[in-house]
């Protein structure tokens, strides 16, 4: 038994870091969700945050855009050009995402400081490009919407997993304190 501890060390490590960062970070974020009453930012901050840089993307474009708190829901409603195109959940906020990539980072940790700031400048560029992601997905589904179950479900989840998956490779093979072991 101990043999195996011995040989999968890393393994176990990196399996243990990654849990431990995501429960935490999990934890953290349902204490955000359940204490943000949205009384003054429907449904909450985050969320909120996402609709209102949506909509002023969108009305950069040129777009007619609204968005409202949902009446039934805990969402905002995106409107555009006065069509009701969808709305934008908790889950739409990037944050989730954002938990799974710092806690992959976080267990192949490398230099202190440059793991900090790969996870700052990592966490903006997701949080950037699901807005981005949001925008496009919105104007697909004003002028495409026979287009929108395979934009909503197949296409954008595939950019914005792909682009972390890619984030997580490049700093694995660049600057992870396991690359430095193997190289």
């Amino acid at each position: 038994m101990k043999s195996l501890f011995v040989k999968y060390k890393s393994v176990i490590k990196f399996i243990m870091t990654f849990l431990v960062v995501y429960v935490v970070l999990s934890v953290f974020y349902k204490l955000y969700l359940q204490y943000s009453d949205g009384s003054k930012f429907y449904p909450d901050y985050v969320t909120n945050l996402v609709a209102i840089q949506s909509q002023e993307l969108l009305q950069s474009f040129g777009y007619q855009t609204q968005v409202l708190p949902h009446p039934d829901e805990p969402s905002m409603k995106l409107i555009l050009n006065g069509e009701y195109l969808g709305r934008i959940i908790e889950g739409c906020n990037s944050i989730s995402v954002i938990i799974l990539f710092v806690s992959f980072i976080a267990a192949f940790s490398g230099k202190l400081k440059t793991t900090f700031f790969y996870i700052l400048s990592g966490s903006v560029l997701i949080y950037i490009v699901n807005l981005l992601r949001i925008v496009v997905l919105t104007v697909g589904l004003y002028h495409y919407p026979e287009y929108g179950d395979v934009l909503h479900t197949v296409i954008f989840p595939a950019i914005i997993y792909g682009m972390v998956f890619l984030l997580w490779i490049f700093w694995v093979n660049r600057f992870s304190k396991l690359n430095k072991k193997h190289a």
